[in-house]
């Protein structure tokens, strides 16, 4: 008799966590929409101004990526547009000498 009550608690335990797992609601969002675009960035003279670009671009809140070409004198910004958008992430770069605007 303790077996069969042993085995009948296991099963019912085991089915209560079964169903609170299935029944729970879901809570994972769908992943925000992202924005690529790109900023022509003036003032760049040497190996270091990309460095001081990305890492302005970088703080930014909702800024995913950058990527900055030293020889083609841009940016290439990856972001959240519900945080984040063209102007505020331009005059970052403009805040620290590297004047920066959106290219259409």
């Amino acid at each position: 008799m303790k077996n069969r009550t042993l085995v009948f608690a296991v099963l019912l335990a085991t089915s209560a966590s079964v169903a609170a797992l299935t029944l729970a609601p879901a809570t994972a969002s769908a992943p925000a929409r992202e924005v690529t675009r790109t900023f022509a960035v003036g003032n760049m003279t040497c190996a270091t101004c990309p460095i001081t670009v990305k890492t302005a671009m970088s703080r930014v809140a909702g800024v995913r990526t950058v990527t900055v070409d030293f020889a083609a004198k841009t940016a290439t910004v990856t972001y959240d547009p519900t945080k984040a958008n063209p102007s505020t992430i331009a005059a970052a770069s403009t805040n620290v000498g590297f004047p920066a605007k959106p290219l259409t």
